[in-house]
């Protein structure tokens, strides 16, 4: 039977920590108050000293723990390939910072250390027995535009199969199922003078699977404006969409036993806990069917500038209804 338990990122609240609304405590508690069980902390945003993580910075999150009830379970880390001026880090390289990342997360509690595409299949089956010392399951995040049957994504779990580890597999953002165009930037686009039939026209194009190159050619003969280039290239991007969610479902539930955590993708979330673009009451009867034992952390993406700390509160009640209804 499936485990749900739910919890957010705090980059959700990333606008208004940046705008310093909220500080990382205010950020934690803010979590706990919206219902989460647990969070992911970004290490590149919120932990000061990173790469690094100080005795005084694990105290400050001890306490927040006692404090409200919640503490971290999942380390995203950042790969950063670029971070030198005059070349590329190396596979080596990237793979002493994927290191690094496991011996801070373990410092901080965390059980679940979220890694990105650039840190190689060969170079994570490699972290695998660190991964294992340790006791932390390192995931490759799949977020839009890739999906479960990319060729990328097809190579890391084809790696981690032959591996035969239990510590290496995959975090999923769910915005991967997405069957409909992003609110948050269609409304962008409808307020910078883009027609509503020609935002139905890019729509259809991509629910057609045309190419993207042609999309560009018929819109443009439209509306050639940089709002509308933008929107399109948006929908053939990190917030593409589909007819259905099914293929990709099927195919999600093969990797299942590779998956140490979900992402909760939101955009936008009604007053009546629904998404706005991805089809939650689709996907969690999915997941639960797998017999899935972790958190879904709800991860609000700010694209038009709603509330960060409403956006997860709603999230999470959407969730837990969708999960009463199953009986679980």
């Amino acid at each position: 039977m499936a485990n749900f338990k739910v919890g957010t990122t705090l980059f959700s609240f990333g606008s208004e920590y940046i705008k310093g609304e909220l500080s990382l405590e205010d950020c934690i508690r803010t979590a706990a108050e919206v219902g989460a069980e647990g969070y992911e902390i970004v290490a590149t945003q919120m932990i000061p000293t990173y790469p690094y993580v100080t005795d005084e910075f694990v105290g400050f999150i001890e306490e927040c723990k006692k404090k409200y009830g919640i503490g971290p379970i999942c380390y995203a880390a950042n790969m950063d390939r670029g971070m030198r001026s005059d070349r590329d880090l190396t596979e080596d390289e990237m793979y002493g910072m994927a290191v690094n990342d496991l011996k801070q997360a373990h410092k901080l509690g965390c059980k679940i250390v979220r890694e990105q595409f650039l840190l190689s299949p060969e170079a994570m089956v490699r972290l695998a027995p660190i991964a294992e010392e340790y006791d932390i399951k390192v995931g490759i995040e799949i977020h839009n535009p890739e999906t479960p049957t990319s060729p990328m994504i097809m190579a890391y779990r084809e790696a981690f199969e032959k591996s035969g580890s239990k510590y290496i597999g995959f975090i999923p953002d769910f915005g991967i199922f997405a069957t409909r165009p992003n609110k948050p930037y269609w409304d962008q686009a409808l307020a910078a003078g883009v027609a509503e039939s020609t935002l139905e026209k890019m729509a259809q194009l991509k629910y057609d699977e045309v190419p993207q190159e042609q999309a560009v050619a018929e819109i443009r003969k439209i509306d050639d404006s940089p709002a509308a280039m933008t929107v399109l290239t948006q929908m053939y991007g990190f917030v593409q969409f589909r007819k259905s969610a099914q293929p990709l479902l099927e195919e999600f539930k093969k990797m299942m036993p590779y998956v140490f955590e979900l992402h909760g993708k939101c955009h936008y979330v009604s007053e009546d806990l629904k998404e706005a673009s991805i089809p939650y009451n689709e996907i969690i009867p999915v997941v639960a069917e797998t017999g899935f034992d972790g958190y879904i952390m709800s991860e609000y993406e700010d694209a038009g500038g709603f509330s960060g700390v409403e956006m997860v509160k709603r999230h999470i009640a959407m969730e837990r209804k969708l999960v009463k209804d199953l009986h679980l």
